[in-house]
């Protein structure tokens, strides 16, 4: 399995020790880095600095909102920073939720599984070269009734690589579908189903198979021999991820938690997070939730559950190592998972 690893909100750590950071896992043969973007910093501004401080780890938006963006203008920041990066750049797109795109841009997020399609339309005739004629629900180009007229962006034809962060059933088959790969969060080894089997039906409709898709879950790491306090450390994350990430009625992440057999368990935490009683809900979380989604424990423990990621189909590991407070003990971290998963059968 590749490895990558994620940039989030640098300034909490410091760009320069984040740089670092990036680096050190550049030397250790970690394939890519993924900035991150919800309501704070950007994900596509670290990757230029990063870009420059670095020369073979590929770098990639996970993810780039696609409500308050165009998707001509999306295609011209992905093909910028790959000539800057040298082609080392992976375009990772998202809908995100009603929440930051409503609240926070007021775009609208009527539809977004049809923007998100017309994006990745839009988005692979830029890099193919040619000239931006489009006629969708949601975008067309020219503008009708206008004085405009297609037009194709000054860059030469490239292949840039389409990632989709997705959790709903049609978002996932049209992953299966159309991706290049596949961004996954809330994914258990345990539950692979609950992703992978609508990412596979996807994927043969359009006559395709399974192994032409990146499969890339995100995965938190924790070593230690006080497995409990590993446990209890993670409950307050996903409590705010069951309970804040979305709204009462639109939560993804709840619902790929249901179709893993959590149902009971993500409305009771929700409820309490939605009624403040945020205590009450990190405490409501049941261990399983915690351990059958991530990877904590002894150095033995957490090669048992890497393995289950591998037999899943899991081609690429997305290490989530903020279980590290300082960058000096992420980097450790991130070394011993390197040297676990390189002697993984």
């Amino acid at each position: 399995m590749k490895l990558t690893i994620g940039v989030g909100d640098y300034r909490n750590i410091g760009i320069e020790e984040t740089i670092e950071y990036i680096q050190f896992a550049e030397k250790l043969g970690i394939d890519s880095v993924w900035s991150a973007e919800a309501w704070s910093t950007d994900a596509v501004t670290s990757l230029a600095f990063i870009a420059a401080r670095t020369h073979k780890i590929k770098i990639g938006t996970g993810i780039m909102q696609v409500g308050p963006r165009v998707p001509s203008m999306m295609a011209m920041t992905a093909l910028s920073l790959n000539a800057l990066s040298r082609g080392r750049f992976i375009l990772g797109l998202g809908v995100s939720g009603p929440q930051v795109i409503e609240g926070l841009t007021g775009a609208s997020y009527k539809a977004p599984l049809t923007r998100l399609k017309e994006t990745v339309d839009i988005c692979r005739m830029a890099f193919a070269g040619e000239k931006l004629r489009y006629n969708g629900k949601h975008h067309v180009l020219p503008r009708p009734g206008g004085e405009g007229k297609a037009l194709r962006l000054d860059f030469t034809a490239t292949e840039i690589p389409i990632y989709l962060a997705t959790l709903g059933p049609r978002s996932l088959e049209y992953t299966g579908a159309a991706a290049d790969g596949w961004l996954g969060t809330s994914f258990s080894p345990i539950h692979s189903e609950a992703h992978l089997d609508y990412i596979r039906q996807g994927a043969e409709a359009s006559g395709r198979d399974l192994s032409e898709i990146d499969i890339s879950a995100a995965v938190t790491v924790g070593i230690g021999d006080d497995v409990e306090a590993l446990i209890a450390g993670r409950k307050p994350g996903l409590a705010f991820q069951i309970g804040a990430m979305g709204s009462a009625d639109t939560n993804f992440y709840n619902q790929a938690f249901d179709r893993a057999g959590y149902a009971d368990d993500t409305k009771a935490v929700q409820a309490l997070w939605l009624a403040g009683k945020r205590q009450q809900a990190i405490e409501r979380v049941p261990d399983g939730m915690v351990t059958e989604f991530q990877a904590l424990g002894t150095s033995d423990m957490v090669r048992q559950r890497l393995i289950k990621y591998q037999e899943a189909g899991v081609n690429t590991l997305n290490l989530r190592l903020d279980i590290a407070k300082t960058m000096q003990q992420r980097m450790a971290l991130l070394e011993e998972t390197v040297d676990i998963v390189n002697g993984l059968p």
